[in-house]
């Protein structure tokens, strides 16, 4: 066979623009093939043109988007906000500045407190987990907020990061670094949208999403929320996906201010994680501290939270991470760039029970939190305490009723925008619940978010009547196509508790229809052709998915990947790997075995429809890695923004993805 030759062209982007061109053979070892020189790039210097087979490597210019004059809120609006804040008590206002989680707090707390917000964390749902039984509850608390004294309806938050998640049976869309892989504008707005609806049909009115973390290190649990490691992707995609949630009144969150993907590997910091699973790296990263400089700060973390505020998006959440050594939930970034410079207009919310990791004593750590700028404390267990220490905090004058009033004003502000106020309780209405549009909508986005890494030989796409043997812990299992953030706080194992398409329904509603078949034991190679194994990481979030390994058998990988490559390689067929995950694994000595790769990330309910669209060529694949793919360790913490940035030093290069 004659071999064909990868041409990889960079476009360095400095005074002038030149070309520097290397080629290799896809014949030779995959960690060469994919490779390319580009002497000493730098995050705005890397690009590809494409013709015929040559690689498309999607660039990193660095883009530092233009804030737009600041969005104006109506006249109206405003005059009914200054009238309620005045005609209302310190203890009212108070209530209004917390957010209390929904197992915590009973209706007629709510109505005693005037408390302001109610929140499901991950995995917090009402008996049945059905629509109308999240309606139920809302409308309950709802009633209860306004027979309060101040009448004020609550405004009801939840983490529908990708779908509205917690329910079961919604839609649920690729985490969003597969999204970063697709980098769809038109895409983000359908799934905004989408998410809205099924959000607004269990009556919550309220999402802590777009995460806008830029991550710079992939041993971060957080990896998955991140849209990619180079800020393009956010100012691509964060606008679009902020104003599809937003059209129907239900209000975005750009989390976490600032730095939260930048934060420094500290074996300190470690926390037991056990009851989860056991992880001897959990939160060596997250929750860190990002030390850099704070022009660096805003040219890489700073891009996707301009793009939010210019669609004008409600609230911003706090990180729970430092800069520079400052706990960011008291840092006068808050108010000096984020509310004074940019003109942020909407409600700052902390993250849950951030406030507690500052200096002092609980009530020192609520007025160093609402002085800094936070507007609502997320105190899900300690509500009541927050709304004393605010009152005392006042009382004591170490906290200004100007900042409380322009605390309600802000958090009253988004609930009339949002139709809270005029519309509070809501009616059951389940048309649009995992519809076949939303579905469809689901399958198209894990199609265009899967990454082709490899294909000696053209081994893809698989025929249509072939006979494919798939194995592998990924093989028939929504749970590990979700990832975290689904139906619990840290995802599920369980593959009965997740709806959807798995890999191996998706293989199978193709092969069924042309005369193939699809085996799932070894004992059945000598009937097939090819083995699909799919490779997974199990569900974790947060910092309890950092990673210091990032092997196929680390902390966070499952131990049935190596078994079913053992199994793989012994059937002596082409062997096509597919993986789940939420961040590269290290895969560079077992790679060579393969004949094919698929970056599959975390394709979502629908993943199974998704990748067998361009498994069998139905659809080409279009994604491009939107992290660099180390070939060790050691290069976990190396992105394209780094000034010696060399793609030779990888296993791939950021932007890497192939094409039929």
């Amino acid at each position: 066979m004659v071999k064909k030759i990868l041409s990889i062209c960079f476009l360095l982007v400095v005074t002038l623009s030149l070309f520097a061109c290397r080629t290799s053979s896809t014949n030779s070892t995959t960690t060469n093939s994919t490779q390319a020189s580009t002497s000493g790039t730098t995050s705005n210097s890397t690009t590809a043109t494409t013709t015929g087979d040559e690689v498309v490597l999607r660039e990193c210019l660095g883009l530092q988007p233009t804030l737009n004059d600041p969005l104006t809120v109506n006249s109206e609006i405003q005059a009914l906000v200054e009238v309620k804040v005045d005609s209302m008590t310190l203890a009212e206002k108070a209530g209004q500045m917390v957010q209390a989680e929904r197992k915590t707090i009973t209706p007629q707390e709510v109505t005693q407190y005037n408390v302001g917000s109610i929140l499901s964390g991950g995995g917090s749902t009402p008996a049945g987990n059905t629509p109308e039984a999240w309606l139920n509850m809302y409308n309950s608390f709802q009633q209860a907020a306004l027979d309060s004294s101040s009448g004020i309806p609550i405004i009801y938050g939840v983490d529908a990061v990708h779908g509205h998640n917690n329910v079961y049976g919604a839609t649920v869309f690729p985490h969003n670094i597969g999204l970063g892989a697709a980098n769809d504008p038109e895409l983000m707005y359908k799934i905004g949208e989408t998410t809205a609806e099924e959000i607004a049909i269990t009556g919550l009115d309220w999402n802590f999403s777009p995460a806008v973390s830029v991550v710079q290190d992939i041993r971060w649990g957080r990896s998955y929320e991140s849209f990619g490691e180079c800020a393009d992707l956010h100012v691509s995609l964060v606008q679009e996906y902020v104003q599809g949630l937003q059209q129907h009144n239900i209000a975005a969150t750009a989390k976490h201010f600032i730095g939260d993907g930048g934060t420094k590997w500290n074996p300190s910091n470690y926390r037991d994680s056990n009851w989860a699973f056991t992880n001897p790296y959990a939160f060596m990263l997250d929750q860190g501290n990002t030390i850099i400089t704070e022009e660096e700060l805003r040219e890489i973390h700073l891009p996707g939270y301009i793009e939010a505020i210019n669609a004008g998006v409600d609230t911003v959440m706090i990180s729970y991470s430092s800069f520079n050594g400052q706990k960011m939930h008291s840092h006068n970034l808050i108010q000096t760039l984020l509310k004074d410079e940019l003109g942020f207009k909407g409600m700052v919310v902390g993250d849950y029970e951030a406030t507690h990791q500052l200096p002092g004593d609980f009530n020192a750590q609520v007025v160093a939190s609402v002085n800094a700028g936070l507007d609502m404390l997320m105190e899900p267990d300690h509500w009541k305490d927050s709304i004393t220490a605010i009152i005392n905090g006042v009382n004591s004058n170490k906290i200004s009723i100007d900042r409380v009033n322009d605390a309600v004003s802000r958090i009253l502000t988004v609930k009339y925008i949002n139709g809270i106020m005029d519309h509070p309780i809501k009616e059951l209405d389940t048309a649009y619940f995992n519809s076949d549009e939303h579905k469809e909508i689901a399958r198209e986005a894990a199609r265009k978010s899967q990454v082709l890494l490899k294909n000696e030989n053209d081994i893809l796409p698989l025929a249509k009547d072939a006979n494919i043997l798939l194995l592998g812990p990924g093989a028939d299992h929504v749970g590990l196509q979700n990832g975290g953030w689904t139906i619990g706080w840290q995802g599920t194992m369980d593959k009965n508790v997740s709806k959807g398409t798995s890999i191996l329904e998706g293989i199978e509603n193709v092969l069924n229809n042309n005369n193939g078949n699809v085996y799932t034991s070894v004992a059945d190679k000598d009937n097939a052709e090819v083995v699909v194994v799919v490779l997974a990481e199990r569900p974790y979030a947060e910092g309890i998915g950092d990673n210091g390994s990032l092997a196929l058998n680390s902390p966070t990988s499952l131990p049935e990947n190596i078994t079913a490559l053992n199994q793989a390689k012994s059937t002596g067929l082409p062997i096509v790997v597919i993986l789940l995950s939420g961040r590269p694994l290290i895969v560079t000595s077992e790679i060579k075995s393969w004949d094919a790769f698929i970056a599959s990330w975390l394709p979502g309910s629908e993943g199974g429809a998704g990748i067998a669209d361009v498994l069998f060529g139905d659809y080409n694949f279009t994604g491009k890695l939107p992290v660099t793919w180390p070939k060790t360790n050691q290069n976990a913490s190396v992105t394209i923004n780094k000034e010696d940035y060399n793609s030779l030093f990888y296993l791939f290069p950021y932007g890497y993805g192939l094409e039929y």
